[in-house]
C-alpha cells in the first residue's frame, strides 16, 4: 500500500486523501464496474493538480482499460456538476492528445478514452441512491427543436450510510469513510461541539477499526480537513434534514390518527342527533374503522356527551 501524504499545496479533501492511495482507488474503480483488477500501477492517474476553476479542483481522474474516470466527491448537491465534468474532462482531453495534437487536423481519428463520471455524494439533502445529471438540462431551450451538440452526463451515487449498501460491501474503504462521517454526525447530533465532535469520532472509529490505519498515522491533518472541508452548519443541516424527515413522518401518521378520530366523533354526533340505535352505531364503528366493540363503546361514551 502506498504512503498516505498531504498535500500541502492547498487544503485537501478528506476523499480525495483516502483514494488518492491507487489501492484504495483500484478497490473502488472495481466495485463500481465489477471488474479484478489487482495490479494499482494499472491506473494511470490524470488528475489535475495545479488547476483551478471558480474554486473548485478536481477531485480523482485517471485512465484504465481505455475508460478515463473522473471521481468527484460532494456534500453539496448542484445541478451544474455536469458543467464541471465538461470543464475537467476538457482539460484531461487536451492534456492527453498533447503529445500528439498535429493529429487533429489530419483524416484519421483520434482514438480517446471513454469518459466516465462519478459524483459521491454525502450531503444533508435527500438524494436517491442513483441520479443522473444531464449538461443538456441546462441548456436555454429556444423552441426551434434543435439538437445539442454536447452532453455530460454525471452520476451521482448516495454514499450516505444506508444508501447503495451493495456497492459498500464491495468496496470496504468507501463504507468506512461513509461511517466515519456518520460517526461526526452523531456525536453532533447529541450536543458535543464540533471540534470535539470530529476528535471523539476520529478516536471512536480507531478503536473499531474504522479507517483505523489511516486515521492512526494522520490523526491531525484528517482533523484538520474535516474542519476545513465542512462547516458546523453542513452537519447541522444534515441533522435538521433528518430530524424534519422522521418528524414529518410521524406528524403524517398524527394526522391520520386525528383524522380518524374526527370521523368517528363526527359519525357518533350524527347518530346521536338523529336518535338512531346504538346498535346501528356500534355497527357503523367498528366495520369502518376496525375498531373492537369495547374501543367503540369507549368511544360513544366519550363524543355523545359533546
Amino acid at each position: 500500500m502506498e504512503h498516505y501524504y498531504l498535500n500541502r499545496k492547498y487544503k485537501d479533501r478528506l476523499f480525495r486523501f483516502i483514494f488518492s492511495d491507487k489501492g484504495n482507488l483500484l478497490q473502488l474503480y472495481n466495485a463500481i464496474n465489477d471488474s479484478h483488477y489487482n495490479n494499482p500501477d494499472d491506473l494511470v492517474i490524470t488528475t489535475i493538480d495545479d488547476v483551478v476553476y471558480m474554486g473548485m479542483k478536481n477531485d480523482l481522474s485517471f485512465i484504465i482499460d481505455d475508460v478515463m474516470s473522473l471521481y468527484e466527491h460532494q456534500s453539496t448537491y448542484s445541478p451544474n456538476l455536469p458543467l464541471r465534468g465538461l470543464f475537467y474532462f476538457s482539460a484531461m482531453y487536451r492534456n492527453y492528445i498533447e503529445p500528439m495534437k498535429q493529429k487533429l487536423y489530419t483524416d484519421s481519428p483520434l482514438r480517446i478514452p471513454f469518459p466516465v463520471y462519478l459524483v459521491f455524494y454525502n450531503g444533508s439533502m435527500e438524494e436517491p441512491e442513483r441520479k443522473e445529471i444531464l449538461l443538456s438540462d441546462l441548456f436555454i431551450q429556444n423552441g426551434k427543436g434543435l439538437q445539442p451538440a454536447l452532453e455530460c452526463t454525471a452520476l451521482l451515487l448516495n454514499i450516505n450510510v444506508g444508501h447503495n449498501q451493495e456497492l459498500m460491501e464491495k468496496c470496504r474503504i468507501l463504507k468506512e469513510y461513509a461511517q466515519f462521517i456518520h460517526t461526526i454526525r452523531s456525536k453532533i447530533s447529541v450536543g458535543l461541539p464540533f471540534q470535539e465532535a470530529v476528535e471523539t469520532a476520529v478516536e471512536d472509529c480507531i478503536s473499531q477499526n474504522i479507517l483505523s490505519e489511516i486515521l492512526r498515522k494522520n490523526k491531525a491533518e484528517v482533523i484538520d480537513m474535516i474542519l476545513t472541508e465542512y462547516d458546523e452548519n453542513e452537519f447541522r443541516e444534515f441533522l435538521k434534514e433528518d430530524s424534519w424527515k422522521k418528524g414529518h413522518e410521524a406528524g403524517v401518521q398524527d394526522g391520520i390518527k386525528t383524522g380518524i378520530k374526527t370521523g368517528i366523533r363526527e359519525i357518533i354526533r350524527t347518530f346521536t342527533e338523529l336518535q338512531l340505535p346504538k346498535e346501528q352505531l356500534l355497527e357503523k364503528l367498528t366495520n369502518s374503522f376496525s375498531l373492537s366493540v369495547e374501543e367503540a363503546e369507549e368511544y360513544i361514551e366519550k363524543y355523545s356527551k359533546l
